[in-house]
């Protein structure tokens, strides 16, 4: 199923022919970065199992994306449901994921305005919240353009104190 289409992407219900790029995306150092790790094949199947498992649960998720043009799977873009311990948790996150090659395009703005729209018009949320690591200027840039607003940073609970992951910056959006 597609749920959103944009002027240069659509975003639908995995495939199992996701999985490969799916496991080459997560593996790719430069891709994870702003993350404690790279992903394993196993990893990212289980990874592929819950976001297949959240849309089952709560008809949302991270929505596998392709290019319209030559319907490449470039990543994912959507919605998330984040439950780790903090003051803003539970809550609905908005997150990406993009394979560097597509990187400076703009298509994680574009598909990221999209799903905040269709997540406030169709799904009925009425906050939206995205958090990474403090040194990921490309994603703050991204929350920055799609309209969010900076609350403040946090240590994330789930990231070593000692990491320089660990200061964590959260945005927030809502239905005005």
């Amino acid at each position: 199923m597609i749920y959103l289409e944009t002027s240069r992407l659509l975003m639908r219900d995995w495939e199992e022919t996701d999985l490969e790029p799916f496991c080459r995306l997560n593996a790719d150092e430069k891709v994870m970065t702003y993350f404690p790790k790279s992903l394993s094949i196993d990893e990212t199947y289980m990874f592929y199992k819950s976001i297949l498992s959240e849309f089952k649960e709560c008809g949302f998720g991270l929505y596998a994306v392709e290019l319209k043009e030559n319907k490449e799977f470039i990543g994912f873009i959507g919605f998330h449901r984040a439950t780790f311990e903090a003051e803003f948790t539970p809550c609905i996150e908005i997150g990406w994921r993009l394979k560097k090659e597509v990187w400076g395009k703009g298509y994680a703005t574009e598909g990221a305005a999209a799903c905040l729209q269709y997540g406030f018009n169709e799904l009925g949320f009425s906050d939206v919240y995205s958090f990474t690591a403090d040194i990921n200027e490309p994603s703050k840039n991204v929350m920055n353009k799609i309209g969010m607003n900076f609350i403040k940073t946090f240590n994330h609970p789930k990231v070593n104190r000692d990491s320089p992951l660990n200061k964590h910056v959260l945005f927030h959006i809502n239905i005005k």
